[in-house]
């Protein structure tokens, strides 16, 4: 059984997706990081970076408890798991690798920071400017890779599907115009057909969370701003 740390983000959606597909058992434990529910020292032993997701597979390497955070590293634990979500030839393993990468160290982040300043922190207009520019790059990047590919690994849908789809399908909270990338619009469609995104999506609807309400407080601790800033 698997214990998995979530809430609604992106880069939860992934992990929700993959556990639907490889069909492992798991508990849904949410942390809400509205309320500061990461930075408990219950939650902090689990993952000292104090963020989700997180899993805790209790039948991990050796039949042993094994905790794996980022959503990057769960993704490639599932899949080498299950031996599942990734492709056995060398070649095509690595194209998966690549559009893998790209998303966990340029499209996600890109985009939090996009949502961050035209959400969270309006009147930064560079900070707006700068992270919209890259977002519209990033995804036309997508787009032309989907123009000669069925997935992002190539014809074989994989982790790195699982991890773009919750960011690409984005497009009303980042503001993206998807009328000229036709080819990330056919993919998202097809990805959310499957019948383990469907089920994995429904779940992630009945998590709340106190955003809405959440104290100037908390958003500044959850931010690291204000008291919280470092120098």
């Amino acid at each position: 059984m698997i214990d998995f740390y979530t809430l609604t983000s992106p880069n939860v959606i992934k992990i929700f997706i993959a556990l639907e597909e490889t069909k492992l058992p798991y508990n849904i434990k949410p942390i809400d990081v509205w309320k500061g529910e990461q930075f408990t020292p219950e939650f902090t032993k689990i993952n000292p970076n104090q963020k989700v997701p997180v899993i805790v597979d209790h039948e991990g390497p050796g039949g042993k408890p094994y905790t794996v955070i980022e959503s990057g590293a769960i993704l490639l634990y599932l899949a080498d798991k299950t031996n599942s979500l990734m492709p056995a030839d060398k070649a095509k393993r690595f194209d998966v690798l690549q559009w893998l990468m790209l998303q966990v160290a340029s499209l996600g982040p890109m985009s939090g920071q996009l949502v961050h300043f035209s959400k969270f922190a309006p009147g930064h207009e560079y900070s707006h400017s700068r992270y919209r520019t890259e977002v519209n790059r990033l995804f036309d990047l997508f787009d032309k890779r989907l123009a000669d590919n069925a997935y992002l690994g190539g014809d074989e849908y994989s982790i790195a599907d699982i991890a773009a789809f919750p960011w690409l399908r984005n497009t009303a909270l980042l503001g993206i115009d998807m009328s000229t990338r036709p080819n990330i619009a056919r993919w998202v469609a097809t990805i959310g057909e499957r019948p383990a995104v469907k089920e994995a999506l429904a779940k992630v609807a009945t998590i709340t969370s106190v955003r809405d309400t959440a104290t100037e407080d908390a958003k500044d601790r959850l931010w690291g701003r204000g008291k919280y800033a470092r120098a």
